[in-house]
């Protein structure tokens, strides 16, 4: 007699830390309320869930009807809550102690929204390293759920995945449970009859469990899944289809887990799934990566040997993208000093700050990744600020600092006041790379210059389609364009995009970019820092200094004629929407953040930006000619290629007079 096989089934959902509200409602009108409104039925039908806190908070306050539905099905032994991090952080990439205040977040909730505190796990992005082992264990978990292709790629036996394996680290131990890739392609994607088909005849073979864990956007939020699994009633059918087998069951994983033995010792490697593994690399990279992977499966190796064909490690992220590494490192910064609080001065409220500004999202980039996308960003930004300002009323920082925050080799040097922060980096273009108003939590440096990105390299190839056929291009071929590309628009920065990157232009027309600066020695207290430049014959003096609302750069020419040009790059929230807009010093509003505007003789400028309800005003000392323009990146997601506006990007040019010296402000004040 044929032993049925388990199906252990668990979905994923999550959505990121500031995600807009319209995003949210539609993923829960779409797919969570629709998943848990089918499933409701069939209280037979065992499974597992994830819920990151953040969200699981955001659906209990906007759908508590919806949550009373979770907790009845929980209540009837239906349903297994997984816990993780609450804000959703990749535990690998923050510190252990932070690993385990967040796990303990939400298991505390789920424990006191649903009466179950998780035994399982699930890891974002599935980034496995073995460090995550001991925060795990010691916050009381038993299991989690990784890929098959972790297994594959330390050597195990196919055969033997269909049960969970342990591992270790210093002695504390950790159950994993292999999530089958062929059951995240064939759910929901394959009819409903052939996949309990195709689970019957895993059952004849004796295989113990078929394990599934995958994102519940499947059920309803990818293109066409919303008819397929609703309308069309794939969930309906399959549910029903296993419920009536006499081959397959369904179990929570607890319930497996409780049953079985383990198959045995397992090491995994530092792992990701397979894609992540290419969106890590740079472009270069990248490219020679994919190339590989196209001569394996054209050769008919890929499957066989895809476990040891491995690119890149979650952590590159840190190294391809300066900004991410900078939001890291700035991260591990107040951590370690809310850390370092007094436990009576480390509050729930400020933690929750801490958990926020960990949210994996915008740390990376692939085709899911957010690091593209500026409201994700901002809400790093927004509650690490909040937690830095409140630490500050606590234990109060020096005026200036100075030290390598994120590791490059070069020093940062911070400028702190009791409204804005500034910090220059001391790598030749004495540039401002952070720019902070306290009283919005706002980073105005908060933007993205433009990268080589292989994927880039399908903009050239369907132009060019285009033009060899007529402007056609073939079905296999097409590519998605939310927006109009051009070759130039994904063409990549040479410098970075901060505030106040100085440029030259000689009176013969040379244009040299001023990246020589060095401290002069001089003004290093009060909140103030002198750089000096050697250009030319001559030289360039710079100043940055905070005081109140006000930033401060005054910029000096000696024995050297021509013009002299700063590139001053805001993060503006509102971006290219009607919320943001240029005021001249007559009032006149000329034009949106989105728009090119060109002013002569200009003294004054103000960004006016609802979003943010606050202003910035530029002013300046000399006249100077002041071009705005929209500063956007190019990058693909799954609904195709888009522009995405990064920054409002400011050059402000005047010619330079000996004995002069131009003073430019940036005030910040909140709107009324």
């Amino acid at each position: 007699m044929t032993t049925p096989i388990t199906l252990l089934f668990g979905v994923h959902a999550h959505q990121p830390v500031g995600n807009f509200p319209e995003v949210i409602e539609e993923a829960h009108l779409r797919c969570y309320a629709k998943f848990f409104e089918v499933l409701e039925n069939y209280p037979e039908f065992r499974f597992a869930a994830h819920f990151s806190g953040w969200l699981l908070d955001v659906l209990a306050e906007r759908y508590p009807d919806d949550m009373q539905r979770m907790a009845a099905m929980t209540a009837r032994g239906q349903v297994e809550w997984f816990g993780s991090g609450d804000c959703e952080p990749v535990l690998a990439a923050i510190p252990h102690r932070d690993r385990v205040t967040q796990i303990n977040t939400l298991s505390d909730k789920l424990e006191k929204r649903f009466g179950q505190r998780p035994k399982g796990a699930w890891l974002t992005e599935r980034v496995w390293e073995s460090a995550v082992v001991a925060s795990l264990a010691e916050s009381g978990i038993e299991y989690v759920a990784v890929d098959d292709y972790h297994f594959l790629c330390a050597g195990a036996d196919p055969a033997k995945l269909d049960s969970f394996h342990t591992t270790e680290e210093s002695g504390l131990a950790l159950d994993l449970f292999p999530i089958s890739e062929d059951t995240r392609y064939r759910f929901p994607f394959s009819p409903a009859n052939e996949a309990v088909a195709w689970l019957e005849g895993l059952a004849r073979t004796g295989q113990r469990a078929a394990i599934y864990f995958d994102d519940i956007e499947k059920f309803g939020i990818w293109p066409e899944t919303y008819e397929w699994v609703y309308e069309k009633e794939w969930l309906t059918r399959f549910i029903e289809g296993v419920l009536a087998s006499p081959l397959i069951r369904t179990a929570s994983f607890d319930e497996f887990h409780a049953a079985n033995r383990t198959h045995g010792i397992v090491y995994l490697p530092t792992a990701s799934y397979i894609e992540m593994n290419e969106w890590t690399l740079p472009g270069p990279a990248a490219r020679e990566y994919h190339a590989l992977l196209e001569d394996e499966k054209a050769g008919g190796r890929f499957e066989r040997r895809k476990p040891y064909l491995r690119g890149g490690i979650w952590r590159n992220f840190f190294s391809r993208y300066p900004e991410s590494n900078w939001m890291h490192k700035r991260m591990l910064q107040v951590s370690n000093r809310f850390n370092a609080l007094p436990k009576k001065q480390q509050t729930a409220e400020r933690r929750e700050l801490l958990h926020r500004c960990q949210a994996n999202d915008a740390y990376w980039h692939g085709l899911f990744g957010g690091l593209y996308l500026p409201h994700l960003r901002r809400a790093i930004w927004n509650n690490l600020l909040a937690l830095e300002a409140a630490l500050d009323t606590l234990s109060p920082r020096p005026a200036i600092e100075r030290g390598d925050i994120d590791h490059d080799g070069r020093d940062e040097i911070v400028l702190h006041g009791d409204q804005l922060q500034a910090v220059i980096r001391a790598d030749g273009d004495a540039a401002i790379v952070e720019f902070d108003a306290f009283e919005r939590a706002h980073n105005f440096g908060d933007t993205l210059r433009r990268y080589d990105e292989a994927y880039h390299d399908k903009i050239q190839q369907v132009q060019q389609a285009a033009a060899e056929h007529g402007g056609i291009a073939s079905p296999h071929d097409r590519v998605a364009f939310r927006h109009e590309i051009v070759a130039d628009d994904a063409r990549p920065d040479s410098r970075p995009r901060s505030l106040f990157m100085e440029e030259w232009t000689a009176l013969d027309g040379g244009v040299e970019p001023v990246a020589s600066y060095r401290p002069d020695g001089s003004s290093q207290r009060n909140g103030s820092i002198g750089f000096v430049a050697e250009v030319g014959r001559g030289r360039i003096a710079k100043n940055i200094s905070l005081s109140g609302p006000h930033l401060t750069v005054r910029l000096a020419a000696a024995d050297i004629g021509g013009t002299l040009s700063t590139r001053i790059n805001l993060a503006m929230p509102s971006c290219d929407g009607f919320l943001g807009r240029y005021i001249l010093a007559s009032g006149e509003i000329p034009c949106g953040f989105g728009d090119p505007l060109d002013l002569d003789h200009a003294t004054q400028l103000t960004l006016e930006d609802g979003v943010l309800a606050g202003r910035l005003r530029l002013t300046a000392a000399l006249p100077a000619h002041i071009a705005a323009r929209a500063h956007r990146t190019v990058s693909q997601s799954e609904a195709g290629f888009e522009k995405v506006m990064q920054a409002v990007e400011l050059t402000l040019s005047w010619p330079l007079v000996a004995g002069t010296e131009q003073v430019l402000t940036l005030e910040f004040s909140p709107l009324a």
